[in-house]
């Protein structure tokens, strides 16, 4: 089953329970897919976002809520903190199980050794070998300077 149908399902079910908060996270999940089938529209014609496409929206949704999550904290806005944390517990339903710190260096080794990278020139191979192995799994933006690190 694709994440979307997954999503779909878990959508109605949202509907029939009557959770308001839970809906509206999908809802915005949904709303977030579909502007990015919008603005690829005149580029490829009408294809559909793939998995690995929603699952970097998500993954991106989340960031962004934590980060909110963080400002209405130190804004002393707890309830609106919470409403950021809630809505990182639905999308997180449906992203992959995020790797450990040793799962993470084994995906980098395993990567760099695959592509047989020797130098920091050959990071944007090694790195696009880990997105399209782990997305959704990893946050590439602490896993960039670890591979530079190894690189160096």
């Amino acid at each position: 089953m694709s994440l979307r149908e997954r999503l779909q399902i878990a959508l109605k079910e949202a509907m029939k329970a009557k959770e308001a908060e839970r809906l509206s996270t999908l809802r915005l999940i949904n709303a977030a897919i579909k502007d990015r089938e919008i603005a690829g529209r005149g580029e490829a014609g009408d294809q559909e976002v793939g998995d690995p496409e929603i699952l970097a929206i998500m993954g991106k949704m989340v960031k962004q809520r934590q980060e909110s999550a963080r400002a209405y904290e130190e804004g002393g806005r707890l309830e609106l903190a919470e409403k950021e944390l809630n809505e990182i517990r639905v999308i997180e339903e449906f992203l992959p199980r995020q790797l450990s710190e040793a799962e993470v260096e084994a995906a980098v080794k395993a990567a760099i050794a695959e592509v047989g990278a020797s130098s920091i020139r050959d990071m944007g191979r090694v790195m696009a070998v880990l997105k399209g192995r782990h997305t959704g799994q990893m946050d590439f933006g602490a896993v960039g300077p670890r591979v530079k690190d190894m690189l160096a």
